[in-house]
């Protein structure tokens, strides 16, 4: 099964690059991080004392993401969709069987991270730079229309997971033999997925 990360800070197009993707090959399916969030106490309790919860590892639920993504990559089918709701701290689960997958792509600002964990499997990793005053727009329209904050809250909030993203990772953190390609504003995507597809 072939296997695309993309990676890159909040608001840079992560899910728009993504959908692009599925939308003009068939038989592949996402994995987005951002439906991988605990649930429960911890993640109602802790961001009131851990600056950047949602942005910072420990936020990320990595047991049943791997347990997913190991589930797809070894059976080449899903059995369901999951979806993090913000505001209530909760993970939906709806059933939809989808087979004969033939490439799955990771999303999300823990991408990365995860991709780092698969020291055996060869993978493609594409890494969006967007500049931040663009990417910001966008958080803060999302968050106030999917998440609940108002305008200042969002806007403090995109700064410090701006920081986050690229404090954790350095440029060039990734494994060496990995086909990585940058995406920007005047990629050419189609030159990307006939290399990626053919």
């Amino acid at each position: 099964m072939k296997l695309i990360f993309i990676s890159g800070p909040s608001g840079s197009g992560k899910t728009t690059l993504s959908n692009q993707i599925i939308k003009k090959n068939k038989n592949g399916i996402v994995l987005s991080t951002d439906n991988y969030y605990k649930t429960g106490l911890i993640s109602k309790l802790l961001p009131k004392f851990v600056e950047g919860f949602f942005d910072r590892s420990i936020s990320f639920n990595k047991e049943l993401f791997k347990r997913d993504f190991d589930f797809i990559y070894n059976n080449g089918i899903s059995i369901c969709d999951r979806y993090y709701n913000f505001e209530k701290k909760t993970i939906q689960n709806i059933l939809n069987e989808t087979s004969n997958i033939s490439f799955l792509i990771v999303e999300g600002i823990f991408a990365k991270e995860f991709s780092k964990t698969l020291n055996n499997k060869d993978y493609i990793f594409l890494e969006i730079k967007t500049k931040k005053n663009e990417c910001m727009k966008r958080v803060v329209q999302r968050d106030i229309k999917e998440r609940g904050k108002d305008k200042k809250q969002a806007e403090n909030d995109f700064l410090k997971s701006w920081s986050i993203y690229y404090e954790k990772f350095k440029p060039n953190s990734i494994k060496n033999n990995t086909n990585k390609f940058i995406i920007e504003k005047n990629t050419n995507i189609d030159l990307i997925l006939k290399k990626l597809f053919n």
